[in-house]
Formats: structure tokens, sequence, C-alpha cells
């Protein structure tokens, strides 16, 4: 594939490739496109190279994930180095979006604090079936998984966010979950 293509390719999957930089950046948005514009100079300096062995876009969100991965291993070396010194006072962990957190529905927040509460694999196994329309099989190929590991996360996830809703439901007095039919023959 030649640079002009590549690019074409990238350019299509951006959208994509954002959201999943996102929930591997922890939603946080400016990280996210660090990491993106990383992924992005590694690809166009020839650091990153698609072989053709899997689907591009499985390939460019195993190249993000890698790339966050160590982007945050990066930052918390950062930040155990300069314990002994100076503390940063300016990381409060609120989004420089004010309107953002209002523009979600009630129920996509519940869900995205359901899916935060999940063990890492688990949520990004999730995140790549449900938001990216991944199947299994390329999920643990990002994931750098196998195929068994990535489906018991799947469906650990989803038991858990299950559990997660069923608590919340009845935290709130509603009860929306599956009625069970007592008058039903077993």
């Amino acid at each position: 594939m030649d640079i002009q293509e590549l690019k074409a390719e990238l350019e299509r999957f951006h959208a994509a490739s954002f959201g999943w930089a996102l929930s591997c950046c922890r939603y946080d948005q400016t990280e996210a496109e660090d990491v993106l514009q990383m992924v992005y100079l590694k690809i166009l300096q020839g650091r990153a190279v698609y072989r053709g062995e899997s689907k591009l876009q499985t390939w460019l969100f195993a190249v993000i994930r890698k790339t966050a991965i160590s982007e945050r291993r990066r930052q918390l070396f950062r930040s155990l180095k300069s314990i002994g010194g100076t503390t940063n006072t300016n990381q409060s962990g609120v989004s420089s979006q004010p309107g953002f957190e209002l523009e979600r529905s009630e129920l996509q927040r519940r869900f995205q604090d359901a899916l935060q509460c999940l063990p890492a694999r688990q949520r990004e196994t999730l995140h790549l079936v449900f938001y990216q329309d991944l199947s299994l099989r390329e999920a643990a190929e990002v994931m750098g998984i196998s195929i068994g590991s990535a489906r018991r996360h799947y469906e650990r996830g989803k038991k858990r966010l299950r559990e997660a809703f069923d608590q919340k439901e009845s935290d709130y007095g509603v009860r929306w979950g599956r009625k069970e039919n007592t008058d039903a023959v077993l």
C-alpha cells in the first residue's frame, strides 16, 4: 500500500480511531489527541508498518493501544520521578469542555460509569466489540490475546455491566430488569 492510499485509509478510520484512543486514555480528550498524533507520526515515519496480516483497522487499533499504554507508562515514570520534587497542582481531572457531561443522557453516563468500573481487559473488549464493531477475533488481535481470552473477557464484562445496572436500578427503586414469571411451569 503506498503512502497516499494509507493516508486515505487513515482519514477514513479517523473517527473510530479517535474513539478507541479516548477509550485507551480513560476518556481524557487531550491525552487521546496526543496518542493519536503519535500513532500517525509512527505510521508516516515508518516506525509502525502495516504488513497486511490483518485488517487495517485491527492493526491500527493495536498500534493505538500499544502507544497509549507506552505513553501512560511514560507519564507514570515522570510522576514517580517528580514525587521528591515539586507537586503539580494543575491536574484537576476536570474535563476541559463544560458542556460535555450535560450533552450525555443519564443512561449513557451510567453506562460509561459502569464501563469504567470494569477491569481493563473487559472494558477494552467491550469497547472494541460494541463501539468499534470488531469481531471477538479482531478484538483479540488488537489486544494481543487469544480468542478464548477475548471471549471470556467479553462475557464477564457483559455480566458485570448487567450486575452494575441491576444494582443501580434497585438503588433508585426502579426494577427495569427481567421480571420472573412465578406461574411458569418448569
